[in-house]
């Protein structure tokens, strides 16, 4: 492989990926991103021209997908509608990028014969008790809690049939919860960021309790990577770092790393239907394929983000009144 696309490369994952990417091989690497409100073109500055192309569209775009398809080695798929709350309010992007644009790309992949890495997560799987020591494994039934979850189950579950029935050369992953770099101000680790930084108290849905296991972008990247280069055809893997953190302890850690007293936060009503935990049991990727994460220290990890976006205020800081002006109509 030596050219690849990258949908949703100038978003949070996508671009980290991008960025690991011309870091750390000799892959030349084009972009297809729609530049939503979650896409920021910036994420991708300063990256080499010579071996970075970007173009702006919709993967829902046949001709334009069909043409870049032409052009590549290889095709990793990150591109979706991806917070919960946005569809709670308005499903129907979800359904029309995470489903119609996934058939899209999937249709060029068999035309062109191209490997392809399908991007999901591990909501899919619906959410663990909190006392249930138990993890997500490939194995685990799909049971996804919201129509986001739903629109990434639907997608993943068409990358299989396609493999099945048409032959196409095609892995996928399930993620848990990414955190770093380039994360819009939406999402749950930058916002309470932001806000200390802005001298705001953070806002927790509930009690705290749920549970999320963190994993850091850069060591998202490195896993994916892995699975393009010694992935198993049609095989699925899980990608996480035992980061398992409630809410409450991550706001907490966020606040006592910045200086603040780690009761420095509100409360408020909790999300819709809110899953409880998730967890990832990533053996599979660690022992048939030898990944390793970076950062097996989630507070190392934290402490790095934290700086990241204490260091970059001029990336995040024009997108940051709209969302708490969002948030704030809510009561959140």
């Amino acid at each position: 492989m030596s050219r690849l696309l990258v949908t949703g490369g100038a978003g949070f994952i996508g671009s980290n990926f991008v960025r690991h990417v011309l870091a750390h091989t000799d892959h030349d690497v084009i972009v297809l991103d729609k530049l939503t409100y979650a896409g920021n073109r910036d994420s991708l500055a300063g990256l080499p021209d010579d071996r970075l192309r970007f173009v702006q569209g919709d993967i829902g775009d046949e001709a334009l997908v069909d043409g870049l398809f032409e052009q590549v080695d290889a095709v990793i798929h990150y591109a979706a509608e991806s917070h919960n709350d946005n569809s709670l309010h308005d499903p129907r992007p979800f359904l029309d990028t995470n489903i119609i644009g996934t058939y899209v790309l999937l249709e060029a992949a068999r035309r062109h014969e191209t490997r392809f890495h399908h991007i999901s997560t591990d909501e899919v799987y619906g959410d663990l008790e909190l006392e249930d020591p138990s993890r997500f494994t490939e194995s685990t039934p799909y049971n996804p809690s919201s129509p986001y979850s739903s629109t990434k189950a639907s997608s993943d579950l068409l990358v299989r049939a396609w493999v099945r029935s048409f032959g196409i050369q095609a892995t996928i992953s399930n993620c848990s919860n990414n955190y770093g770099p380039y994360q819009h101000v939406e999402k749950f680790i930058p916002r309470q960021i932001t806000n200390v930084l802005r001298g705001i108290r953070p806002k927790l849905y509930g009690s705290g309790e749920n549970v999320r296991d963190w994993i850091h972008a850069d060591d998202h990247s490195s896993a994916v990577l892995t699975i393009l280069e010694k992935g198993r055809i049609g095989e699925t893997y899980l990608i996480g770092a035992d980061g398992e953190k409630n809410n409450k302890d991550v706001v907490e850690m966020i606040l006592e790393t910045m200086g603040q007293p780690r009761d420095a936060y509100d409360l408020v009503t909790d999300r819709a239907g809110h899953d409880l935990r998730y967890a990832i049991d990533s053996q599979r990727l660690r022992s048939e394929l030898g990944w390793r994460p970076r950062f097996g220290d989630f507070a190392e990890g934290l402490a790095a983000t934290i700086d990241w976006y204490r260091m970059n205020e001029q990336w995040w800081a024009p997108s940051k009144d709209a969302t708490e002006a969002f948030y704030a109509a809510k009561g959140q």
